[in-house]
């Protein structure tokens, strides 16, 4: 009987999809599998909603009505914040859950500065990170000119996508992200795998748990 908590970025950068769906509902999907997967081994299953700030706690509980109320949470919350605030999710997940948990935290990881609270809920809890990705984050597609928002900070630029040199510059932009990201998990000491949009979880997940038994 286990402790399972389920830390989902609600972020604007969750909003961006190539694909039939977004980086967000692909979350939301996971976290759901997740957490039904949970109940079936009679686990508790607790759920904290994040963007710059939390956005919603659901303290740990067992049973098919609480797994449903997670479950709705996930598809139809909507959030205030627009920003990534990890850090700030983690340093809430110790303060709230004493005892020991799985902790999944299910993110794009838009973020820098959270590599401390990484390692300290890594300690307290047995911490897991899905990474969520879309290939178009690091390819960016030759289109002509192409008004381009951030969705987390709604600043709007026209990006010529015809440019060799723009559309290396981004790729670069991307994979530099990328290794930072990966360097700061590996140092963190935090399982780790990253779903694609395009490839689906099913493999990444069954290849993650495997590796941790």
């Amino acid at each position: 009987e286990l402790t399972v908590m389920l830390i989902v970025d609600l972020s604007g950068s969750g909003l961006f999809g190539s694909c039939d769906y977004t980086k967000r509902e692909l979350a939301a999907e996971i976290a759901s599998v997740l957490a039904f997967s949970a109940i079936r081994n009679h686990d508790k299953v607790g759920l904290i909603l994040f963007s710059d700030r939390v956005e919603l706690f659901i303290p740990p509980k067992k049973g098919r009505g609480h797994i449903l109320r997670i479950v709705r949470e996930l598809l139809e919350f909507r959030p205030i914040g627009k920003g990534t605030a990890v850090a700030d999710a983690l340093k809430y997940l110790n303060n709230v859950i004493k005892k020991r948990a799985i902790a999944f935290l299910i993110s794009d990881l838009m973020d820098e500065g959270y590599e401390d609270a990484l390692k300290i809920a890594n300690r307290r809890h047995d911490l897991v990170v899905l990474r969520t990705t879309d290939p178009r984050e690091q390819e960016m597609p030759s289109m002509g000119l192409v008004l381009f928002k951030n969705p987390e900070t709604g600043e709007e630029r026209w990006v010529n996508t015809s440019s060799r040199r723009i559309r290396h510059h981004y790729r670069a932009a991307a994979l530099k992200h990328q290794a930072r990201t990966r360097d700061a998990l590996r140092r963190a000491g935090v399982d780790h795998v990253v779903i694609s949009i395009m490839e689906g979880y099913v493999k990444p997940l069954m290849n993650l748990f495997r590796q941790r038994d």
